[in-house]
């Protein structure tokens, strides 16, 4: 059985970072960052589990950055969103999940080319 590791990108960790320290005084980053924190392990378990992404819809910037071949979203708390990777592991036992963006819709919309949302 094959093993699975979450981890975050640079930009991922300074955004979870951001809203960890504002939870400090806001119940709804609490909310977002515990939401957050059950679709990883979500995801740990079953790392289909986001919805796949058209590659027509592809930022460049994660094909440029990290050399997806896959791309996955994951609806979060107050319309947030996460998007993820898979990559393979240090070893054929080992499935690497990348948290390539923790970022509210709107954000979302702009970086994959929605219009009008």
């Amino acid at each position: 059985m094959k093993t699975v590791k979450a981890i975050l990108s640079a930009d991922a960790e300074v955004t979870l970072i951001r809203l960890s320290t504002k939870a400090e005084n806001s119940k709804r980053e609490v909310t977002l960052v515990r939401g957050f924190h059950k679709k990883v392990e979500m995801i740990k378990s079953n790392i289909h589990y986001g919805d796949k992404v058209e590659h027509r819809l592809w930022p460049i910037e994660y094909t440029v950055k990290y050399n997806v071949n896959n791309i996955f979203r994951v609806e979060l708390p107050g319309f947030w969103r996460l998007t993820y990777t898979l990559k393979n592991g240090l070893s054929e036992n080992e499935i690497v999940v990348l948290i390539l963006d923790i970022m509210d819709h709107k954000t979302y919309n702009k970086k994959f080319g929605y219009k009008g949302h």
